[in-house]
């Protein structure tokens, strides 16, 4: 565990670090680990009090708490660092990467092993909390701001309060957190509840008609763009819980005989619900009368609210 070996580790964690010399004198977390390693040598001697003098040094420089009984591993880093504290009991592996604000915390008052285990290779995002005398398996994710209460297995991404599993395999990208790259649990169920709803009143409208012998509107009909519109108000964004057509992101419907377009201008180019809009669209504009095909085209152009509100249909 040498100097050099940690002052590389910076380098390869964090592509601000310019300079040896800036990197021994500009980074808190890599004096908060050289101090600590003094301070639980102390500890492990039994000096107890000059131990948690130092640690207590340590904090008022570096602005990050790591008790001296603690055990840290190799190639540790501590990004920024303000605000990280780690209990009596946690132990932290080789190749660990923690952000700001993170806590590695107790859950109970007796003097037994009441923090985390943190293994090899795990990133932990900025404001994480992990808490208990819980496994943290190697190459694991915590997404920042998450609560994590329970064990989280090898390779998994945890996100939430409490902390859930979005991904179960490790990311190609290891040693990186990806914030922008983090899935959503939670939008993935809510997801999954309203196509399953949309279909059982798709079959509940269907035995309806049935039983009342009442067939859809006339194929003579002429189709037109403010029926579909009128469809597409069923198609609700689970993320905002807003109909598509009151958030803005129908952009155009274009009505051609039984062919019907539907033209979308999305908030993001990588949003994780383009799957989803597409089949619940293709659902409903096809339940109408007289429709063949849909065809539902997402636009390579900026959503815009105040550009897009006016075409809501009342």
């Amino acid at each position: 565990m040498g100097i050099k070996e940690d002052i590389r580790t910076v380098f390869e964690k964090d592509p601000a670090a310019r300079s040896t010399l800036e990197v021994i004198c500009c980074y808190p977390g890599l004096h908060a680990i050289w101090i600590h390693r003094i301070s639980h040598s102390l500890w492990e001697r039994h000096f107890y009090f000059l131990a948690r003098l130092l640690s207590h040094i340590s904090r008022m420089l570096t602005g990050i708490e790591i008790h001296p009984g603690a055990k840290l591993g190799r190639r540790v880093f501590i990004d920024h660092g303000s605000g990280v504290v780690i209990g009596e009991t946690a132990e932290v592996g080789d190749d660990v990467l923690i952000y700001m604000g993170v806590v590695l915390g107790g859950t109970a008052l007796e003097k037994v092993k009441r923090h985390p285990t943190i293994e090899n290779d795990v990133v932990i995002g900025s404001g994480a909390s992990v808490l208990g005398p819980i496994t943290v398996g190697r190459g694991a994710k915590i997404g920042a701001g998450s609560v994590v209460i329970r064990s989280v297995p090898a390779g998994a991404t945890v996100v939430g309060v409490p902390a859930r599993i979005a991904e179960t395999h490790p990311s190609v990208s290891a040693g990186q957190l990806d914030h922008d790259k983090l899935p959503d649990p939670g939008l993935i169920v809510i997801s999954q509840i309203l196509d399953r709803l949309s279909s059982l009143e798709d079959k509940f409208q269907a035995h309806e008609e049935l039983v009342s012998g009442h067939g859809k509107t006339p194929q003579g009909t002429v189709l037109k763009d403010e029926q579909i519109y009128s469809l597409l108000k069923d198609v609700v964004d689970p993320g905002v819980g807003m109909d598509i057509v009151k958030l803005g992101l129908v952009k155009e419907v274009v009505v051609d005989g039984p062919n019907v377009e539907v033209n979308l201008v999305l908030t993001t180019s990588a949003c994780p619900m383009i799957e989803y809009f597409k089949e619940q669209i293709r659902r409903k504009v096809l339940s109408a009368e007289g429709v063949e095909k849909v065809n539902v085209n997402i636009l390579d152009e900026p959503w815009s609210w105040d550009q897009n509100k006016k075409k809501v249909v009342h």
